[in-house]
């Protein structure tokens, strides 16, 4: 047995009481003793012990359905249906034993949460001023027009651009990352003591990654709050923490010092963790002579815009989302293309899918998309190129069995198939990205449903769905971001293992610069539209000729 300062021990014992961080913060506000948590015969935390002080950043790393967010919940009774026991001491005060009454006095008040994903947490029927005004109200007492002002004060703070007019739009209308500061706004619109941060900046671009947490830390400073932030993602836990409590399987099995931990390391888990980063693994692009999979020379997407006044009623104006791009995709290469939210990246992923309407050049396999529209050839092209998307949970209908999903394009591509023969090859597909050990025996997964599967496995699926037509192109748009390290490294393995054995090309769509490193051939950059360098992997990443490359290298790192 470790010794109990830095709480270590294999997964199936309890961690041991945590005797507190070191000094240099307030006094304890958060005292977590016991933590167990059930649903109904079933544990999923199993007594686990932390505390948090004023002042200080707490991460609780772990896999998905290691128990992280559920603990960080139950203590605020905010799991539905859950047994809940133990002690969680706010101030003296145990929130487990509060009645309902007395918790909403302590939620949003005291204790404030920021969740993952903003765009479905924020009401999307109001504005995101009437939804921190709302707190402002209830919370503070303060009248519309008090609320109003103090909600633009909010905004300001967390940097968003003009924050009166951004008070008035709806969470549609707002970036990804604008829509994670106006949650940071509505979680600081009481003045909490302790903030629960949950995967804060999972679905955001490297570069905003480094400003929410930027923006975190100086507000913290600024309010004197506690942070408990639950996250997958060490670089960020590194960068922004100042301990580190590790989760397994519903047990606390390592904490201590950020550098600490990091360093050396106790538990077999966390090591497993720490050693989880995309490892590179691709063969050398094939001679270029080849004809290429896809070309594109000056490839423009645009879309109309309505003009201001009286021009709006007679005419349309134009926002050009990917401007002049330039492009080529070898047999058995994977282009890389980074960039910020905005940049333009998916735009150009939607039209090499032949999904919008462009200008320039854009051929895949040698057929132009404009004349496979033109000539009735779109569905024999479709064939030939396959969409892996960045939520394999929102991407699979939640209402056909896998054998429908998976076999859904052979339905479209060839239909001469008999029901039996579909029903083979989804098998196989399945047993091609390591689902089913052996086609012989992969019959008992077909009529399972996308929720009985974890989310590794949901994208091996979406990835047996893209390849059982044949294509010779995957766009792969987000492929591991929703995952955890473990499981991204399984898939981008996974990825590798394919492009060796069948000669695919991918076009890979990312904002984790680790993952391009990992894949990609060529790397191509974009901001606002336009392709601001390209060229080699080796070559971008390691002497980036622009500044903004050199941003988001720096922001990964």
């Amino acid at each position: 047995m470790l010794p109990a300062a830095r709480g270590s021990l294999p997964s199936e014992e309890a961690a041991p009481p945590w005797d507190g961080p070191a000094a240099g913060f307030g006094a304890a506000l958060l005292d977590v003793k016991g933590l167990r948590v059930a649903f109904g015969a079933q544990e999923v935390v199993h007594g686990i012990d932390f505390s948090i002080r004023a002042g200080e950043k707490l991460a609780l790393v772990g896999e998905s359905g290691s128990g992280k967010t559920v603990s960080a919940l139950s203590l605020l009774r905010l799991v539905h249906n859950a047994e809940v026991s133990g002690s969680a001491l706010l101030q003296g005060r145990d929130l487990l034993q509060m009645s309902e009454h007395q918790l909403r006095g302590v939620r949003g008040d005291e204790v404030a949460i920021i969740f993952q994903e903003p765009m479905t947490a924020l009401n999307p029927l109001y504005t995101v001023g009437d939804q921190i005004g709302e707190v402002l109200q209830l919370k503070k007492g303060l009248t519309p027009r008090q609320a109003l002002a103090a909600t633009v004060e909010l905004l300001a703070s967390t940097g968003i651009p003009e924050p009166a007019r951004r008070a008035n739009a709806f969470p549609h209308q707002l970036s990804g990352g604008q829509r994670q500061r106006a949650m940071i706004a509505m979680a600081l619109a009481s003045s909490p003591k302790l903030l629960l941060a949950d995967e804060p900046t999972t679905a955001l671009d490297v570069s905003l990654r480094g400003q929410i947490l930027d923006l975190l830390a100086d507000l913290q400073r600024q309010h004197g709050m506690a942070v408990l932030l639950i996250t997958h993602d060490l670089n960020l836990v590194r960068r922004f923490a100042d301990r580190v409590a590790v989760m397994e399987r519903g047990h606390l099995v390592e904490q201590g010092g950020v550098a600490e931990v990091f360093d050396a390391p106790q538990h077999a888990y966390t090591r497993m963790l720490m050693a989880s980063k995309p490892e590179r693994d691709v063969v050398p692009a094939p001679a270029q002579a080849a004809a290429p999979v896809l070309r594109a020379r000056g490839l423009r997407v645009g879309y109309p815009v309505p003009l201001p006044g009286l021009r709006g009623w007679f005419s349309k104006g134009e926002f050009v989302a990917v401007q002049g791009a330039d492009l080529d995709i070898a047999p058995g290469q994977t282009l890389g293309v980074i960039g910020e939210s905005g940049s333009g990246k998916s735009t150009l992923a939607l039209a090499v899918l032949g999904l919008l309407p462009h200008g320039g050049e854009l051929a895949v396999t040698g057929l132009d998309w404009a004349e496979a529209l033109r000539t009735g050839q779109a569905r024999a092209l479709r064939q030939r190129i396959q969409v892996v998307f960045q939520d394999p949970f929102s991407s699979l209908s939640p209402r056909m069995t896998i054998e429908q999903i998976v076999g859904e394009g052979l339905l479209v591509h060839q239909p001469q198939l008999s029901a039996a023969q579909r029903r083979e090859r989804v098998v196989v597909a399945l047993a091609d990205v390591g689902l089913v050990d052996d086609p012989r025996h992969g019959s008992d997964w077909l009529q399972r449903y996308p929720h009985e599967f974890s989310g590794g496995q949901r994208q091996r699926l979406a990835i047996a769905r893209a390849l059982i037509v044949g294509p010779r192109l995957l766009v792969l748009d987000e492929p591991t971001s929703a995952l955890d390290v473990t499981v991204q490294k399984q898939v981008l393995g996974l990825l590798q293992r394919l492009q060796r054995e069948r000669g695919l090309s991918y076009l890979l769509i990312t904002h984790d610069v680790d993952v391009i490193r990992a894949m990609a051939h060529d790397v191509l950059v974009m901001k606002d539209g336009q392709v601001v360098e390209q060229g080699s992997v080796q070559n971008v990443l390691e002497s980036p000729g622009h500044s903004y490359t050199h941003i988001l290298v720096q922001a990964s790192s």
